[in-house]
């Protein structure tokens, strides 16, 4: 039985006796799941599907053993970001925007609005082209309807019920987890393949690292996760942050670490089957050159049936309707911090203007590059690869800002979190430069 944590009280104490759970302790623990939770999930978005589609139609089992490498470093940088935002109720561009010269904050958001919208664009392509393969109809109009759909619910639905939804899309994923169960796996290969690893240092394959190592330890997410601690403040009356109350922390931080080691397993489990699947299926009949994950969807069907198909094209659409609130509001967060604008998704739009402007902008902008001549078979794989290559600046601002007196105080770093979270930086670090050095070598 899962241990139920003791409850705050008003003023921030802990409870002397467990809350009253009036649906079982399972239902409680998911409740107490958010920020990490929904932030793993959207990890999985239409880029990463494509990408861990390419992934295993190209390299089969050879890159499995990237999601086992990853999920540390991914979970590790996740925490270190939640407690940034927790401890000092405010996000990480806010943060900047307090200690650090204004030119370093201005190229970070400048840089994560780009790889934002650029990815979100490519998300919306994908879920439109997904849609077009289960319903008819064209692809732009599922596009737009798409689009708009998510962005007037972020502005109409208020904070606390919206995050209750998302949590619910979280199930979309298991979908994969079901294609994978259905497909015949080959396991000793991929079992080979996952514990002792065929590294190669050609361009193509360096290139297929640094993708898959951007859409798991994306720049989005460490926003994106550190502006819901913040809002989990600003929304609930009983949590403060916790440079104001220190006697919080406990319980904040065993949380913050559940919730986002959970999430972050969820996400790598679900990519370690999209890899295994199409891996099994594409890779061994020869079908190497898929770009894009409705083409992989389309390539699955003659060879494992319809249930397969249609298992991982609903999959596609559901992680998009998760993934797209998290780029669009993680860029409307860091701006809106950046400029000191009111944000909250807990306020109406009327009394943030500019940050559900900024939400509009980018949302928008995603749905119109779509009408433009982008390749849309490159399009969702370069996506993981400038977050790969974006990641780095931002990762370095973010340990170097866990490490400052002025904001984290008395809350330091524990030393694993200290290790792994520069470790992180470096592996995105060489990973970049190794791509860059041997481009074009096939």
């Amino acid at each position: 039985m899962i241990p139920v944590p003791q409850a705050l009280t008003q003023n921030g104490k802990q409870a002397t006796s467990r809350p009253k759970v009036q649906k079982g302790a399972a239902h409680y623990f998911f409740s107490k799941l958010g920020p990490g939770l929904i932030t793993g999930a959207a990890d999985d978005d239409p880029s990463g599907i494509a990408t861990y589609s390419q992934v295993g139609a190209q390299f089969g089992y050879s890159l499995l053993w990237t999601m086992l490498f990853s999920y540390p470093l991914m979970s590790a940088f996740q925490e270190i970001s939640a407690r940034i935002g927790r401890i000092t109720g405010a996000g990480i561009a806010a943060n900047l925007r307090r200690h650090y010269p204004r030119p370093i904050l201005y190229a970070i958001v400048l840089l994560l609005l780009a790889a934002n919208t650029f990815n979100l664009a490519a998300d919306l392509g994908a879920m439109g082209a997904a849609a077009k393969l289960l319903f008819p109809g064209s692809q732009w109009i599922y596009t737009l309807g798409f689009g708009f759909a998510s962005l007037l619910t972020q502005m109409l639905v208020p904070y606390k019920k919206y995050v209750n939804y998302l949590k619910w899309l979280t199930i979309a994923l298991f979908s994969y987890v079901a294609t994978a169960v259905i497909v015949r796996q080959p396991n000793l290969h991929a079992l080979r393949a996952l514990i002792l690893p065929a590294i190669s240092l050609r361009g193509n394959y360096l290139t297929a690292l640094v993708a898959v190592l951007g859409t798991t330890i994306s720049p989005y997410l460490f926003f994106w996760q550190a502006s819901q601690e913040a809002e989990e403040v600003k929304v609930h009356a009983a949590e403060k942050a916790l440079d104001k109350a220190p006697e919080q922390a406990a319980y904040n931080f065993d949380r913050i670490r559940i919730d986002t080691y959970i999430g972050m397993a969820f996400s790598n489990i679900v990519g370690f089957f999209i890899i295994l699947t199409t891996a099994a299926t594409l890779h061994v009949h020869g079908l190497t050159n898929i770009q894009t994950a409705d083409q992989a969807a389309r390539a699955l069907e003659p060879l494992s049936g319809r249930l397969p198909f249609l298992l991982f094209t609903l999959g596609m659409v559901g992680t998009g309707l998760l993934s797209i609130p998290a780029l669009a509001g993680s860029a409307a967060y860091a701006i809106s911090e950046a400029f000191r604008w009111r944000a909250s998704l807990e306020q109406k739009p009327a009394r943030a203007p500019k940050f559900y402007g900024t939400l509009c902008f980018a949302t928008i902008l995603g749905i119109a590059i779509n009408f433009t001549h982008l390749n849309p078979i490159k399009a969702l794989f370069f996506a993981a690869v400038i977050n790969g290559v974006v990641a780095v600046p931002v990762m370095i601002l973010t340990m170097i800002l866990s490490h400052d007196s002025r904001i984290i105080g008395k809350f330091r770093l524990p030393r694993y979190l200290t290790v792994v979270g520069w470790l992180a930086a470096a592996v995105m670090f060489f990973a970049s430069v190794g791509m860059f050095a041997t481009i074009g070598g096939q």
